[in-house]
């Protein structure tokens, strides 16, 4: 239920009918019903099933030995992969921002992003002068389809153009920086 809900909210948003959902599933109504008592359930449980996958390929990056600008295009990669652009609408919507499961995630998310950034610039791999919300905020909007455009159309360039903001993080850095990080 949870991966068809978030397929169909990559694909047409938050307010997708959860009978459709359903549907996607293979299951009965009823079923979502029974395991996910109102919308704000259901999301909540994608966003953070997507933030749990986003933890693992930061946890598996942090545990990789060898070049660590390498590692966090890994992760990035992996980051774009899961689709977090489609949890920015969600985190937006009517549930509980500060509910403790999502505040965790956030947490953890943040604080392994920190660490891989931080292992690439003690490597002088990565510029000074961004933080994990740079990086995050730049995947999301990457992995992002254009408005009007179908996800499909517009997922064969999601890896070139991250590739090409991953490029523009490397230490060092042809330029100063605009305001501060994210």
């Amino acid at each position: 239920i949870v991966t068809a809900a978030r397929e169909m909210f990559v694909e047409f948003g938050p307010d997708v009918p959860l009978d459709e959902v359903a549907r996607r599933a293979g299951v009965g109504n009823a079923t979502v019903y029974r395991n996910f008592p109102d919308r704000d359930a259901l999301v909540r449980e994608v966003v953070c099933s997507v933030m749990d996958r986003t933890v693992r390929a930061a946890e598996q990056a942090l545990s990789e030995s060898g070049d660590a600008f390498e590692a966090l295009e890994r992760f990035a990669h992996t980051a774009a992969d899961e689709r977090i652009s489609a949890l920015c609408p969600m985190i937006s919507s009517a549930f509980d921002q500060h509910h403790p499961d999502l505040e965790d995630a956030r947490r953890r998310t943040e604080s392994l992003v920190a660490q891989l950034m931080d292992r690439a610039k003690a490597a002088g791999q990565l510029r000074a002068d961004v933080d994990y919300g740079d990086l995050l905020v730049g995947v999301a909007q990457l992995s992002r389809p254009p408005a009007g455009a179908g996800c499909m159309s517009a997922d064969r360039f999601v890896h070139r153009h991250l590739q090409l903001f991953l490029d523009g993080m490397r230490a060092p850095a042809p330029s100063v920086l605009p305001g501060s990080a994210v």
